[in-house]
């Protein structure tokens, strides 16, 4: 999280920042955690799409502050390499690579995931119908990552955005879970698409073989319709975080100092490899390509 916004007025970020969390998602798991016990009797954790860590470092805070040598495992995956968090094994994977599913239940030593979160989201473009089409997908690879890692009765978390076929995504869902919410934390704008979709006590179909393919792709002629007939469903829609006294979608006045003047807070984390690092090298060495 860097020094500057398009937004300074944004109050999740600038609370982010002075409590140190690298980002203002972290407040979405506080709040659906708060309102669900999500973490409650938790032992291990998988956060998938992990970078830049905030959920990571909420991971940590809630279930190691106690006792920092209990014997709770926090997996934390992402094709990026991320900066170190206390009590967090980081891998740096591909959610969509069964390579990627034998390494996290290798950090469990053989047992498999309590809880699997993934906040994910590909680059928005601005285009509703292909973001949501994408994140669509990226839902349906970490359920199926989550099929080779989450124990029976588990419980998964993913960021989704609330298109005209969610309600498809909800199905396939459902297939797999046997209590399937839409949740929204209130530090999400309003204006946003996006929530979240909780569900829990995994109960995959019986006889059913996690593969990582056999989720794919999303149509009405794919194979999952063998499981269920049902390709659409209405799942409950539930707000949470009301408690907070902040509106997400409000704009506050900046906090100034002693002489009127607006301070920026330092980065809660320096960037680990940014686009521009190999640029700057390049240039350094004078190996910038002549056009």
């Amino acid at each position: 999280m860097g020094k500057r916004s398009k937004d300074k007025r944004d109050i999740y970020y600038r609370l982010a920042k002075s409590d140190g969390w690298r980002a203002r998602s972290a407040y979405k798991l506080i709040q659906i955690d708060e309102k669900f016990k999500i973490l409650d009797e938790v032992r291990r954790v998988v956060d998938l799409c992990a970078a830049p860590g905030s959920w990571s470092q909420v991971l940590s805070k809630r279930l190691r502050a106690d006792d920092p040598n209990t014997d709770t495992k926090i997996v934390a995956v992402d094709l990026m390499i991320m900066a170190p968090i206390d009590g967090v094994t980081c891998i740096c994977g591909d959610i969509t690579k069964g390579e990627t599913a034998k390494e996290i239940v290798n950090q469990f030593d053989g047992s498999l995931a309590d809880l699997v979160v993934c906040d994910g989201a590909p680059d928005v473009s601005h285009k509703s119908d292909f973001d949501e089409y994408v994140q669509s997908y990226l839902v349906l690879s970490a359920l199926n990552i989550s099929t080779l890692i989450l124990k029976p009765g588990g419980t998964f978390l993913a960021k989704i955005f609330r298109g005209k076929d969610v309600n498809r995504v909800y199905a396939k869902l459902k297939q797999f879970f046997t209590e399937v919410m839409c949740v929204k934390p209130k530090c999400c704008r309003n204006s946003s698409i996006e929530a979240y979709v909780l569900c829990k006590n995994y109960s995959p179909p019986a006889n059913y073989e996690p593969t990582m393919q056999a989720l794919l792709p999303l149509k009405e002629t794919s194979d999952f319709l063998t499981l269920s007939q049902s390709t659409n469903a209405i799942v409950p829609f539930i707000c949470c975080g009301e408690e907070s006294p902040y509106d997400a979608d409000m704009c506050y006045p900046v906090e100034l100092d002693a002489e009127g003047k607006h301070v920026p807070l330092p980065p809660v984390q320096e960037p680990i490899s940014p686009p521009y690092a190999k640029y700057l090298m390049m240039k350094r060495n004078n190996e910038l390509p002549k056009y």
